[in-house]
């Protein structure tokens, strides 16, 4: 048995009795930060042992039997029944992936790339390991108009791009193949621990199971060269901070394809406007006699200045709205609203004959 004694419910970051669904989600959330094949490789020790451990809490809490016995007798319920292989049995650990659209994928392909198996089996796919390209991601900052309006915004970066000189097969023309020693062509290398195993790719070939005697005098045998390319993006309107664009096909080379690229949209701070989803807030200034006896002044929107009416006896930090002049909705398209705030000028110093009118003024209301 590998439980520990730490508390199920503690290793997934939930509180005791935490429905199905939060035990789901970040068992999700975990599994796509740690799994070995996603860290660095000095941090592979670790994270295999970050990996059992949320893996073992998982198989517990998302089975309704084993979960109320944990609820009842903790670790000592668990362990006086089940042994290891009991545990994981009949515990679900791809289909919870299904709701996540893209990220679904994600997760398919790090498990089927890595062969990750949570009992030891052998997993199999029908490409090499190591053979598609790697994703890039960039980071693009707009203004907040840009953001509002959508833009067409060239970008540049750095990718692996197929090497001309040996067509990607990163040997010299005519130079042949053969089968790596070191993965006997499996183009992977198995590791692990007891019941779980992990499939790397092989670090001599790369995951092409093949090797090469003379390697390509362009890229060393790499099969691919580094490149720049400069690339239009279309930028949507109703994007934040946090909105991420996919450009499939966009990323590095690799034999049988290439990766994506994945833009992380951050959209600067306004020195006027604050937005609130797809509203936008801001504060104007209006005068005494302009809060009493009414006034029309012009108001800053993301598209211009609009007039706007302020009718008398407005009082202070009155909000008013003007319709769909905020941020288009990013799905719907329909735009949001602009609230404008209302500040009232005090004036500070007065003349002689303006401080003996507001003294009439004050005996009239008789204040």
């Amino acid at each position: 048995m590998m439980s520990t004694a730490r508390d199920y419910y503690e290793i997934l970051g939930l509180s005791k009795g935490a429905s199905i669904e939060d035990i789901k989600k970040s068992y999700r959330q975990l599994v796509m930060k740690h799994h070995p094949d996603r860290v660095p490789s000095e941090q592979k020790k670790a994270a295999e042992e970050k990996f059992k451990e949320i893996s073992e809490a998982y198989a517990v809490l998302s089975d309704p039997q084993k979960k109320e016995l944990y609820d009842k007798y903790g670790h000592a319920g668990i362990d006086s029944r089940y042994t290891t292989e009991d545990i994981f049995r009949g515990a679900d650990f791809s289909s919870i992936f299904k709701d996540m659209g893209g990220f679904g994928s994600i997760f398919e392909d790090l498990f089927s790339d890595s062969g990750f198996d949570i009992f030891g089996g052998r997993r199999t796919s029908g490409r090499r390991q190591g053979s598609v390209g790697e994703d890039i991601e960039l980071q693009v900052v707009i203004d907040l108009e840009e953001a509002a309006t959508g833009l067409d915004k060239d970008i540049s970066y750095f990718l692996h791009e197929n090497c001309d000189h040996c067509r990607g097969s990163g040997a010299e023309p005519g130079s042949p193949k053969v089968k790596c020693s070191t993965c006997k062509g499996a183009g992977a290398v198995r590791s692990g621990l007891g019941f779980i195993s992990f499939s790397q790719t092989c670090p001599a070939c790369g995951g092409a199971g093949e090797t090469v005697k003379n390697r390509c005098r362009s890229c060393y045998g790499e099969g691919r060269i580094k490149s720049r390319k400069n690339l239009k993006v279309t930028i949507p309107k109703g994007v934040d901070t946090g909105s991420i664009l996919r450009l499939r096909d966009e990323g590095h080379f690799g034999r049988d394809g290439r990766g994506d690229l994945y833009i992380h949209i951050k959209v600067k701070s306004h020195s006027r406007f604050e937005r609130r989803g797809d509203d936008i807030r801001c504060k104007v200034k209006i005068s005494v006699l302009g809060a009493i006896l009414g006034t029309e002044l012009a108001v800053p929107t993301l598209n211009g200045k609009v007039n706007m009416k302020i009718p008398p006896g407005t009082q202070p930090n009155t909000i008013f709205r003007l319709k769909d002049k905020g941020v288009a909705n990013l799905r719907t398209k329909r735009p949001g609203d602009e609230f404008v705030e209302v500040e009232i000028e005090i004036p500070k110093r007065l003349s002689f004959r303006e401080k003996r009118l507001l003294d009439e003024w004050k005996k009239l209301r008789k204040e």
